[in-house]
């Protein structure tokens, strides 16, 4: 009867500490996962962005030495021209000529902070910098899904 007791009790030590290993395993898995999604997106957006600016022929918007929180390029070509960078609701979005505007973010983070500013100089090419923050949308509140990142790029014409 001891050693079934014992037996019991070394069983149900061993379940607790696998159940708790297991269960901060998951949650360090959520958050990179967490981490992982906002950095990806926030990435690819400033790619799109940089290469959309560097193969531009002038900006529009927003006038030299200002800061706007949309971004208007003379794009290469007539089709694209022009594509504009803005926020529509939680979204970074990008309109290319008459085109609809499309999200270069999911639904999954939420924009904030959005600003582009014209660095250029008068007879060089143009320079914009552009900032956001991305945060990770967290309806449930958990420690887990917290995460928010500011992004920060420059580019010029070429």
């Amino acid at each position: 009867m001891i050693e079934l007791l014992l037996y019991l009790a070394l069983s149900a030590a061993i379940l607790l500490a696998v159940s708790v290993f297991l269960s901060i395993l998951l949650r360090s898995r959520i958050k990179n996962q967490t981490v992982a999604e906002v950095e990806q997106q926030g990435i690819a957006v400033m790619n799109h962005l940089t290469a959309a600016i560097r193969s531009a022929e002038n900006i529009n918007e927003p006038a030299l030495g200002l800061s706007a929180g949309s971004l208007s390029l003379d794009a290469f070509g007539s089709t694209n021209d022009p594509a504009v960078f803005a926020v529509s609701g939680s979204a970074i979005t990008v309109t290319e000529g008459s085109g609809s505007s499309q999200n270069l973010t999911s639904s999954r983070v939420t924009v904030s902070g959005v600003s582009f500013q014209n660095l250029s100089r008068s007879g060089t090419p143009g320079i914009v910098r552009a900032q956001f923050t991305l945060t990770y949308l967290n309806p449930t509140g958990k420690n887990e899904y917290e995460y928010s990142k500011t992004f920060y790029a420059s580019a010029s014409l070429r």
